[in-house]
């Protein structure tokens, strides 16, 4: 694939996450930001207030959460930055 097509894919997929973080807002509900860095059982989850918060999912099935962290507004922004803001 040549770099250009690489460029347009890659815009159609940060364009669509947006768009499904901006639905998910809209209707109240949290969007979640998976981190390759984080063990595989935690992610961030944003909710639509801007709080940010790390979480462990508890149970797979029942697709429960536990607060590990609440960040504060900087690292919040932070994560924002990095992960939404392309």
């Amino acid at each position: 694939m040549q770099t250009a097509e690489i460029k347009i894919l890659e815009k159609k997929g940060n364009d669509a996450v947006k768009q499904l973080r901006q639905v998910k807002h809209d209707k109240g509900f949290p969007f979640m930001i998976n981190a390759k860095e984080l063990p595989a059982n935690q992610c961030y989850l944003e909710y639509p207030d801007g709080k940010i918060v790390l979480v462990s999912i508890t149970s797979p099935a029942a697709r429960d959460f536990t607060v590990i962290q609440e960040l504060s507004p900087s690292e919040g922004n932070s994560i924002r930055e990095r992960f939404l803001q392309r």
